[in-house]
């Protein structure tokens, strides 16, 4: 009984750390030419944006990380003024120490 209270002990704080640590992306427009900045980021179950950033200036957003680890946030940025060029990109993906392939 004392290694089962022992190991649901154990199993809390890791569950309690997984539920509370978090992580960020921070966007910054960076363009040359006085361009402003389009973006609009996405994973499984949240949509950030669209976002228009001003030159010199970013964006900041924060995000928990699920309990199995696989929380992953795809990115689209857009240069201004028309927006035709664009880059997607993966921005936050979490990579696992049990990945041995």
């Amino acid at each position: 009984m004392k290694n089962l209270s022992v190991f649901l002990f154990v199993l809390s704080i890791c569950i309690l750390h997984h539920h509370v640590s978090g992580a960020g992306i921070r966007i910054a427009n960076e363009l040359k030419w006085q361009k402003f900045l389009w973006m609009r980021c996405y994973s499984k179950n949240d949509v950030i944006g669209p976002k228009i950033i001003g030159i010199g200036q970013h964006y900041t957003f924060y995000f928990g990380v699920n309990f199995f680890q696989t929380t992953r946030f795809m990115c689209t940025l857009k240069q201004g003024p028309n927006y035709r060029h664009y880059q997607n990109f993966t921005a936050f993906k979490v990579f696992s120490n049990l990945d041995t392939g």
